[in-house]
């Protein structure tokens, strides 16, 4: 099932519903060059979080995606030169944390707190071989699955496309 309160139709999350958590595969919105989607984003990022709460009244969360943002510095090989740029606005981080004072887990961040590691690169000037990336790709849990957290990671190894994958995984 979707996202019913999405303020467009762009179908950007997709929810399962299993026996003990709803999972949600989402890509969120970019703010665009000229951040004039940032104000669409922020909308977006507020009623999916609306959309969040109103399902963990229910049950647990596992949100998955493209979050076009990268939450904190070390999420980006530069960081400095970055502020301002769309994925790294206060705007879009301030809203990150948001969504983390909600009580989500960052699960990447929350085993690996002090790892480098990316989940996209441009394709301008090779960046990829160069391992100039952001890490905008995540895997979020309710607090009350961190129980189960066993892994997370990301797979830059794998080719493909500008991201690679990034996973998870549970105890039973």
């Amino acid at each position: 099932r979707g996202f019913p309160e999405t303020p467009d139709k762009e179908g950007r999350v997709q929810t399962l519903e299993f026996a003990d958590y709803y999972f949600l595969n989402c890509y969120f919105p970019n703010a665009n060059h000229e951040l004039s989607r940032l104000s669409f984003k922020e909308e977006f990022n507020k009623l999916f979080l609306i959309y969040v709460s109103q399902l963990e009244e229910k049950k647990p969360g596992i949100v998955c995606g493209d979050f076009n943002v990268a939450r904190e510095e070390i999420d980006l090989a530069r960081p400095k030169e970055n502020v301002g740029q769309p994925g790294f606005t206060a705007e879009e981080r301030h809203w990150a944390d948001q969504f983390v004072r909600h009580g989500l887990i960052d699960t990447f961040r929350h085993l690996c707190p002090k790892k480098v590691q990316y989940s996209w690169w441009s394709y301008r000037s090779l960046a990829r071989e160069r391992d100039i990336g952001w890490r905008i790709d995540y895997f979020f849990v309710s607090r009350s699955l961190l129980p189960r957290l066993a892994d997370a990671f990301i797979l830059s190894d794998v080719f493909g496309s500008d991201h690679c994958p990034v996973g998870l995984t549970l105890k039973q």
